[in-house]
């Protein structure tokens, strides 16, 4: 089991990774070695998450979940396959932990009074200053 929150926990089971060869550095073993992982985690189907939670997660996720609503998580900044599926892991466990958190509701708030009589005496004072820019008056 993955705790992510003290309400949500994943079943290892759950997760599906598959390994596949990495670019960047690694020298001769990065033609030879498959080291980054894809993680898939089907977020539609999953008995762990609350409703709410995965509508939010779907949705932060963006282009990494599929149609299907399956998560894919790519995985290939380190040299080992041990670290880089723990950092897969580590990467999804941080997404559902800020989809947890429920946004905060806006407050609809008024500007002051002293904010309005602030704002009406600056364009005043723009006003003037564009004014004083144009051609002097002929007398």
């Amino acid at each position: 089991m993955i705790l992510v929150t003290h309400t949500i926990s994943l079943d290892e089971n759950e997760l599906e990774f598959s390994f596949v060869r990495s670019s960047g550095p690694g020298g001769q073993n990065v033609n030879k070695v498959a080291t980054a992982v894809q993680l898939r985690f089907d977020v539609a189907r999953s008995p762990s998450l609350p409703g709410d939670v995965r509508a939010r997660l779907i949705a932060g996720a963006g282009n990494k979940v599929t149609r299907d609503g399956v998560l894919l998580i790519t995985a290939r900044r380190f040299r080992t396959q041990e670290r880089n599926r723990a950092d897969a892991v580590d990467r999804l466990v941080e997404m559902i932990r800020s989809a947890a958190t429920p946004p905060k509701r806006r407050r609809k708030t008024k500007p002051s009074k002293a904010s309005k009589v602030k704002r009406v005496e600056e364009k005043r004072l723009r006003s003037s200053t564009k004014r004083l820019r144009g051609r002097p008056a002929e007398d």
